[in-house]
């Protein structure tokens, strides 16, 4: 990079790690005090950026980058999914567009898995039950849950957070089936003992079914009424994917009418709002999209976003490349 300095807009805070690498390579702007910017305030201080760091809620799309101008030439998405980027409008227009996969895959399949044992052992229920101060007393009925050793769990999107997620069920004695856009290699379903199924068949059969598929139009609603229906009503689903995967007002009638047996939630369709419906409930385990939040994981995300700005304002390849 030569002359002046490029203009990097940061558009929510991010670790001090990744900000100070900016700071090397360009003049940063980022909102004090931290704020989620609406898009017509973010329209305008894009204007003239080289590069923008954005997260899950900022929505990039043409408009964003006709704001900024022809000399932008990166968007790091401190992200995995993309949903919140239109990227054939910004490749059409010259714009590298990177994600951040790999770092923060075991943090979001702890997460997952902590919610499946919450939902079966309805520990959230149990937490609320001692503050509350409600009195009770230990009995053999007492609280019952449900027990996972010798269940199957239907895992639907077996990447790489799919793949982490069947690791810990099998070491807490799980089966594992999946389904998802196609089949995974071989050493993959060897290793993880995992049986491919239509996903009809998965959801009939899973005692539970985890949710590890992008949003995109064809999974928006994947998990709708019909598809709660067909699952068994002993079965949990866990989603810490996308909320829009789930069809929020059809989960929350099938929790309470007991079509199944519970739920563990990360991600809401409408973020941060959570259906009414569903905070009413202890059928449920509720998180505040927890997924990545560890510092060693949001640092490594953060850091490997200002990477790949870096890389593209060296005239280099981004290190995390999506394309269309």
């Amino acid at each position: 990079m030569t002359g002046t300095r490029p203009r990097i807009v940061v558009t929510r805070w991010i670790p001090d790690d990744a900000m100070a690498l900016l700071h090397e390579t360009g003049e940063v702007w980022s909102p004090d005090p931290d704020r989620q910017l609406p898009a017509d305030e973010l329209h305008r201080v894009v204007a003239g950026a080289d590069a923008a760091v954005v997260t899950l809620r900022d929505r990039i799309d043409g408009d964003f980058a006709d704001a900024a101008g022809p000399q932008l030439k990166v968007i790091a998405n401190v992200a995995v999914g993309y949903d919140n980027i239109d990227v054939p409008a910004l490749t059409e227009r010259g714009i590298t567009v990177a994600n951040t996969p790999g770092v923060l895959t075991d943090a979001t399949a702890d997460i997952a898995f902590g919610l499946l044992l919450s939902a079966t052992r309805r520990l959230g229920e149990g937490e609320r039950l001692l503050r509350s101060r409600t009195p009770w007393s230990f009995h053999l009925g007492f609280m019952l849950g449900s027990g996972i050793q010798d269940k199957t769990l239907g895992i639907i999107g077996l990447g790489q957070i799919g793949q982490a997620m069947a690791t810990r069920a099998r070491a807490f004695g799980m089966r594992i089936a999946y389904s998802g856009r196609r089949r995974a290699p071989s050493e993959v379903e060897d290793r993880l003992e995992a049986t491919y199924l239509p996903q009809d068949e998965l959801l009939r059969t899973a005692d539970v079914v985890s949710l590890h598929c992008p949003l995109t139009p064809d999974t928006r609603h994947l998990i709708d009424e019909a598809a709660l229906r067909s699952m068994k009503p002993t079965a949990f689903l866990i989603n810490t994917t996308r909320g829009p995967v789930v069809d929020e007002a059809a989960l929350a009638a099938a929790l309470r009418d007991g079509v199944i047996a519970g739920a563990g939630l990360d991600v809401f369709e409408n973020e941060p709002e959570v259906h009414p419906e569903l905070l009413e409930l202890d059928n449920v385990a509720l998180a505040p999209h927890l997924g990545s939040a560890t510092v060693e994981t949001r640092t490594a995300m953060a850091t490997l976003a200002a990477r790949n700005v870096i890389a593209v304002l060296s005239g280099e390849p981004a290190i995390t490349e999506v394309t269309p």
